[in-house]
Parts: C-alpha cells; structure tokens; sequence
C-alpha cells in the first residue's frame, strides 16, 4: 500500500490512520466501524476557505455538502473552520441545528422540498434556499408571507454540462431531475416567474454538473454557460446575479484508477473556476457575484476508512475466492448501486504484498451484497482486519437496517486518539418504533 495522506503504516506493520491503529480501534470500538481523520477534514475545509479568500478576496463561502456525511460533530467542525452547509433535508436541517450551527449559513436543496421542511427552514431563518420547481416557489412564498419575511432563494439551472462520471451522479443533462434546463428556455421562464413573487427575493442561480469528477475542463465550461445565461438573464428581464453557487462534484481517489489529488491540488480545481468567473464577468461587465461551491466527498471521503473483520473464506476452485466480513451493503450499498471500486488493505498485515485476487462479500441474506469485486489481498484469514478506504463519503450517510444488521458506530480520530461521534446501534433500536397492534396481542 502506497501511504497517503492520513494513512501510514506503523512499526508493527498495522494501518495507521490520524496517528491511530487500526487493529487497536478495532479492538476498542469492535468492527464493523466507520473511521474518521480530523485532522484531514479540517484541511480539506481550510484549502477550500482559503483559496476563496485569496484568489476571490473573501467574497464567498465555501458550504460543506450534509449528504456526504451528516452528524452533529461534522457540523461542530464546519463551524469552527468557519464555512457554511448545504442540507437535503429536514432531518439534515435539524441535525445541524442541534449542534448549534448558524441558520444563516445554511442552504437548503433538494427537488421536493416536502411542505414542512419548507417551514422548518423558514421558522430556523436559513440563509438560503434553493429552488427546483415552480411549486416550490410558490410554497416558499406562501410560507414566506404568512411569517411577514421575505426569503432569499437560488434557482437550481441546468447548463447542459455532461460530465464524465457514472449515469446515476450525472445531474446536468438536459434529461436530469434537477435544474431548469438553459437549453430549452425553461431557465429563462422560471426566472421571470420567481421575480414576480413579493415575498421572494431571489438573489442568483445554483448548478452543479454531477459527482466524481476530474475533468477540470468541465466545470469551467459550466461557469461560462452559468455566466453567460446570467448575462442574457440582465439584458431580458433586467435581472442582476448576486450569488453563483457551482456545486461540487470533485472526484476522490478510490483505487489507484482514479487520479491522486493532494489537497493543495483539489484548490487548483477551484482557482480554475474562480479564473473563469472573473473573466467572463469582465468581458460581460457584470459584478463578480458572491461565488458558493459545496465540496461533500472530497472533504471527508479520503478521511474516512471502514473497518471489518475477516469471517468466512470460500474458495470456488478455477472460479472466484469470497473473502466474507461481517459488514456489507447495509453499511456500504455503493457497489450494489454503482459498482463502486475500492481498495482494501489487512490492517494487521499492511506491509505483505497482495498474493491473490479475492472479491469482498458482506454477511446480508443477499447474493449482490458485495464491497468488492477482483481486488488484490494477501491470502486473508479469518479473524484479520480489514479496511476498506476511502470510506468517509456516502457510506454512513447511506447505511441501512437490512436484514436487520446494526448500523456501525463513527468515531473520530485526533492526534492518535479516537471518541465516538455516532454511538452504536443496538437491537432495542432496531425495534424501538414497532408496534404490535391490539388484535396480535398475545392473550393472556
């Protein structure tokens, strides 16, 4: 295993991550577990700030995207690195302000706002919301005058951008779910409608072209789309943009078919599109506009690891070996849903060479509960450990209760130390909210 940043291997030859062992944490909080880098993740959100401070004069912010990772200690973290969030959700919402995070710098998104979320975000006074269908405004404007408020939002567009990533986190074609679509006009029409409400003030647009991107071009093509479309937008309906958020989407690295960015590296990306907007606003003559990205995966993805123990062994002669550990899809679905690659390491035997191409199967009642497929180990025995890296992002945040497995704990590592930041599930948890009806009672 090449050693990358957060992760070594120690004298012992055990993974090391944030200066903690692995086959210690393991012991300590038991398997299957989630582990987080402090350290890490307050960088990446440091690179990010900074580089909006240096290269845009401060005139931005950077909003940490929930659903790459929500707990009460990310959004504690957040705050204290001095960025905003973007939520998806009521409980997102409401998770983030338990950990008393600033309603102002909180955005919400999402392409059904539910009713009472729509209130919730209101009622907390969140900066921002970003709107993605005329209902939506509507209901933002009835729930804005009924609280004698005017509410700023951002119109989700689309600018046609095909990235190149997976179909399923592709968000900027002209077929997507998500945005008004510049191509067919439908941006423009949504744009004189919002300025028709009283009690919205809509202060700019939002797109975002999809997720695991390394394509730097790409997003610089949706900045000029975004920029231009501004500019149409203020000659039309005499509409100036104020706020440009341009999402996130930053690939991560996962195996070593993706590309290695170092986090200085990730603040090149987005010197680019600060580049970019500068100079389409000055060859438009529009204000460079307050400038929004929402980086999620790759602020906390390389910054997380799971970790598993190694159960049964099933050798399928001259067709394929199953190294089985007692996690699988109902704490990491991404392979079911997109084939998601990752690499695995014994944690407790980090310095011998892969000998063998195994694949990874979880312990669900399920023949597509995978973590892995053709990925190299050394020969594998039960009871080892097991990491799977780059973790951090969309793993957690995407746990279930299949089969009526526990979701594993979080814990967050400083300086070699770890503490829980997500306790354990327990069965009473599984059934708290069942309920046996009267009729199925068992009689006395």
């Amino acid at each position: 295993m090449n050693e990358r940043e957060s992760l070594k291997i120690n004298a012992q030859g055990h993974l090391e991550i944030g200066g903690a062992d692995c086959v210690e944490l393991a012991k300590e909080f038991g398997t299957p577990l989630y582990v987080f880098d402090e350290a890490y993740i307050r960088k990446m959100m440091r690179v990010y700030r900074e580089t909006i401070e240096n290269h845009y004069d401060g005139n931005g912010m950077v909003l940490y995207a929930s659903k790459a990772f929500s707990c009460k200690a990310i959004y504690r973290i957040a705050d204290e690195e001095k960025i905003g969030i973007d939520v998806v959700s009521g409980g997102e919402l409401y998770t983030a302000l338990q950990a008393d995070f600033p309603a102002k710098n909180i955005y919400m998104h999402g392409n059904n706002k539910l009713d009472y979320e729509i209130g919730e975000a209101l009622d907390a006074g969140i900066g921002c919301i970003v709107a993605d269908a005329y209902s939506e405004i509507d209901k933002i404007d009835a729930e804005a005058k009924k609280r004698g408020i005017q509410q700023k939002i951002l119109l989700r567009i689309n600018p046609g951008v095909e990235a190149h990533t997976h179909a399923f986190v592709q968000t900027a074609t002209t077929d997507s779910k998500f945005g008004f679509s510049i191509q067919d006009g439908t941006a423009e029409q949504v744009t004189a409608y919002a300025l028709t409400k009283k009690h919205i003030v809509l202060d700019g647009y939002h797109c975002h072209i999809g997720s695991q991107i390394f394509e730097k071009q790409s997003f610089v093509v949706a900045v000029e789309k975004c920029m231009q479309f501004a500019l149409e937008m203020k000659n039309r309906l005499n509409f100036t943009l104020k706020t440009l958020n341009l999402g996130g989407g930053y690939g991560i690295w996962y195996t070593d078919e993706d590309r290695k960015l170092s986090p200085e590296g990730y603040a090149e990306y987005l010197e680019a599109l600060i580049a970019t907007v500068k100079r389409c606003a000055t060859e438009s003559g529009m204000p460079l506009p307050f400038l929004l990205i929402e980086p999620g995966r790759s602020i906390v993805g390389e910054a997380g690891i799971t970790l598993y123990t190694v159960g049964a062994i099933k050798d399928i002669p001259g067709v394929k070996k199953y190294v089985a550990v007692d996690g699988g899809m109902f704490d990491n679905p991404r392979y079911a849903l997109y084939q998601s690659k990752y690499t695995p390491v014994l944690a407790n035997r980090a310095t011998e060479n892969n000998t063998e191409i195994v694949s990874i199967a979880g312990k669900c009642c399920e023949s597509g509960d995978l973590i892995a497929v053709n990925v190299a180990l050394p020969k594998a025995n039960s009871g080892d450990i097991l990491a799977i890296l780059s973790t951090g992002a969309y793993n957690y945040s995407m746990a279930m209760n299949y089969n009526r497995n526990k979701i594993p704990p979080c814990v967050l590592v400083k300086d070699g130390k770890a503490e829980y930041i997500v306790r354990p599930q327990t069965y009473e948890d599984l059934t708290r909210n069942d309920v046996i009806p009267n009729r199925l009672q068992k009689k006395p």
